[in-house]
């Protein structure tokens, strides 16, 4: 092998972090420490550089961090154990969840049983008995039943006749359940109440594929005027975002995938690609799966492919990590790790603001299109071939 004539191990030393010769773990040895100087290699060192990603990073001043929550992570309590302190923290400024992991949510704010179980169970047994099961975790059908009537009850309240985008939605009724919480001694023990004091808006991408769709269905069904609107909430997460970059950085925090990864992520194409507005896309990226990318799903793709679709802003690549690990393993590592290194942020409270940022992100759509030819998007424009095929096809 022919050497270059340059210092020895030169290549070697620019392409690595440091040496591997951990200390030992004692008993001792902090959580912290464990992460930093244990966590070196495979899977675990890219827990360790997503825990720096997060702490170092995406927690600084300037930087609005995302979350998105995909998979049954409260009923497992980790919402009471992380979401809920790192909302508290400043440290999540607005979330995008599955309607299940809210409804989930709810039974603890009520005060119901949820219990820690095994797999494997007869299910049969469970079914003959009325236990549900979310793989390890079981509780009874009562709690479904007492939490489709608590949301029914709640959203028949005059409050609720209105057309709403999800956020403010979740925003309302967080209103009722952190009165409840106080109320009840139960505070801290749900996401959506501490959301609510927090003013941190909270979406569901697909708000009818969850119990908490399905029971405002049934209420349309008696005459109610609460509707959801959907687009509402792609303007108002795209405004979000587009006041994140105009101000300082927009981080992603991405537990699991599926819809809430790509309604976090398709805030930078609705502004760059859809509204014309000069973007280049998120910051930080930071995920946690256990999907593999070479089967084309969602959920395993990386961050260099959103890349290519405007999603992360290509000079900031370095500043990704994809960590190959269940989010129950991760995220209270990860909070752990930002609690114990990073201060609490003031909280930005965007819900207060959301109204505003979505006006000011009309106006700058408004003023962009103005600025195209007679008034009408460059995009949007048909030449005449384009026209005549149209009316042929008709």
């Amino acid at each position: 092998m022919n050497h270059p004539q340059h210092q020895p191990h030169a290549y070697l030393h620019s392409i690595s972090h440091r040496r591997i010769d951990p200390p030992a773990v004692t008993a001792q040895t902090s959580l912290t420490q464990v992460i930093d100087e244990a966590f070196l290699s495979y899977n675990a060192g890219r827990l360790r550089e997503a825990c720096r990603l997060f702490a170092d990073k995406m927690l600084a001043d300037d930087a609005v961090v995302g979350l998105s929550l995909a998979g049954a992570l409260t009923p497992a309590g980790l919402g009471i154990s992380c979401l809920a302190p790192l909302v508290e923290a400043g440290f999540l400024d607005w979330i995008v969840s599955t309607g299940a992991n809210l409804y989930h949510d709810t039974h603890f704010a009520l005060g119901m049983d949820l219990r820690q179980s095994r797999p494997g169970l007869d299910d049969h047994r469970l079914r003959e008995n009325q236990v549900i099961r979310i793989y390890d975790v079981i509780f009874h059908y009562d709690n479904l039943l007492g939490t489709d009537r608590f949301y029914r009850t709640l959203c028949r309240g005059e409050a609720f006749q209105k057309t709403m985008g999800t956020a403010e939605f979740h925003h309302l009724v967080g209103k009722y359940i952190s009165a409840h919480e106080e109320a009840n001694g139960r505070k801290g023990k749900s996401l959506l109440g501490t959301a609510y004091r927090c003013g941190v808006p909270i979406f569901t991408s697909s708000p009818g594929d969850s119990s908490i769709g399905m029971n405002l269905a049934a209420l349309q069904l008696e005459g109610s005027a609460l509707r959801i609107d959907p687009l509402r909430d792609v303007n108002q997460s795209a405004a979000i975002v587009y006041d994140a970059k105009k101000t300082g950085r927009s981080g992603v925090f991405i537990l699991g995938g599926g819809s809430p990864k790509n309604f976090i992520l398709q805030t930078e194409p609705q502004i760059q690609e859809v509204l014309g507005l000069d973007e280049s896309g998120h910051d930080y990226f930071l995920q946690c799966t256990d999907a593999r990318p070479d089967t084309g799903g969602l959920s395993g793709a990386t961050p260099q492919e959103a890349m290519t679709w405007g999603k992360v802003d290509p000079d900031m690549l370095p500043d990704t990590v994809t960590c190959y690990v269940d989010s129950t393993v991760a995220l209270p590592l990860i909070t752990a790790y930002a609690l114990a290194t990073r201060k609490p942020r003031k909280p930005r409270r965007l819900m207060d603001r959301l109204a505003a940022l979505t006006q000011a992100l009309e106006t700058e759509y408004g003023a962009r299109r103005q600025k195209d030819d007679a008034g009408t998007a460059k995009e949007e424009k048909v030449d005449p071939e384009a026209a005549a095929e149209i009316d042929r096809i008709r």
